[in-house]
Parts: C-alpha cells; structure tokens; sequence
C-alpha cells in the first residue's frame, strides 16, 4: 500500500470513528467493562497520542535520521507477519495498566473529535517525508522490531482497525448494560 492508499484508508476509517462518536453519551466513553480494561474513550486517546507521539514522532525521526535512529534491524516474526498481511495479528494485547501506558479518560467528545481530526492532519504532513526518509533508517517498536518511516506511517492506518475489535467489545458490554 503506497502513502496516498494509506491517508484514503485512514480518512474514511477517522469518518467511521467520528461518526460512531455520537453515537455515546460522555458517560458511556467513560465506562469501563473492567477494572483492567480500557473505556471507548480510553481507546481513542490511546489512538490519538499512538498516532501523534510515537508512530508520527518516529516517521518524521527516521525521515530526519534522528541521533537515536538505527541503520540496521529487522522486523520480529510478528512485525513481518503483520506488514506482510497489511494488519495487526486477531490477538487481543494487554498490557498491565500503569501511569505510563494507560490512557486518560478523555475531556470532552470535542477533545477526541479534535484529536483524530488532527492525526489525520499530521499524516497528510508527514506523508510528504516518507518517500524521502532513507530506508535504512530504523527504530525499534516494542512488538515489531526495527520499522522504517514508511513502516511507521502505515502502522497508524493498522493500528486504527486493530482497535474496531476492541471497540466493538466495548459497545457488546454497553448493550448488555441497558439491557
């Protein structure tokens, strides 16, 4: 999938979320299904600050050959399987919850809509560095292994329909609440 393929994807998939957004009260995107699980809100804060300060903070890093950028690396198995099937594997991840993982409860639904509008900005901007960025240029992602810029920038698109299975989880649990 090329840069423009992946900004049409991602633009319909930013629609989708948007629209599904009015769709809850503020209390319902604040509502967790468990002490250890993540709200609908939760979610999207987790997309928004993943896409604007890890995946796009690392395209325009490797585009710019950053001190910390690596020349050499591959991708895990895992990394190489999900760039080869273009998506995340259908596992569900879960990562104890901590002050620096865990997402906040968002604001406002003005908060969020804000949020996803502006990642969205932010790749049509960093899409024009991509083609550029050397290909060795590599860094490290916890669960894939070493990703060029291109490989960070597709990995926002994927990562959006990664979490379509939790969200969908999450309204199932909504739903048998107003039961």
């Amino acid at each position: 999938m090329n840069t423009q393929e992946t900004i049409q994807k991602l633009e319909g998939l930013t629609q989708h979320y948007l629209k599904e957004l009015e769709r809850f009260s503020m209390e319902d995107l604040t509502r967790k299904p468990g002490e250890d699980e993540w709200s609908l809100g939760q979610m999207y804060m987790h997309l928004i600050n993943a896409s604007l300060y890890l995946h796009l903070r690392n395209v325009r890093a490797c585009a710019s050959s950053a001190e910390d950028v690596l020349t050499e690396g591959k991708k895990s198995e895992r990394g190489e399987a999900a760039y080869m099937n273009n998506e995340f594997p259908p596992i569900r991840v879960h990562v104890p919850p901590s002050p620096a993982y865990t997402p906040r409860q968002p604001d406002s639904k003005e908060q969020i809509r804000e949020g996803l509008l502006s990642v969205l900005a932010e790749m049509k901007k960093a899409e024009q560095v991509v083609d550029g960025a050397p290909k060795q240029n590599k860094l490290i992602h916890p669960g894939f292994g070493a990703l060029n810029a291109a490989e960070w920038f597709m990995l926002v698109e994927m990562h959006y329909r990664h979490h379509l299975r939790q969200k969908e989880r999450v309204e199932s649990f909504l739903a048998e609440l107003s039961l």
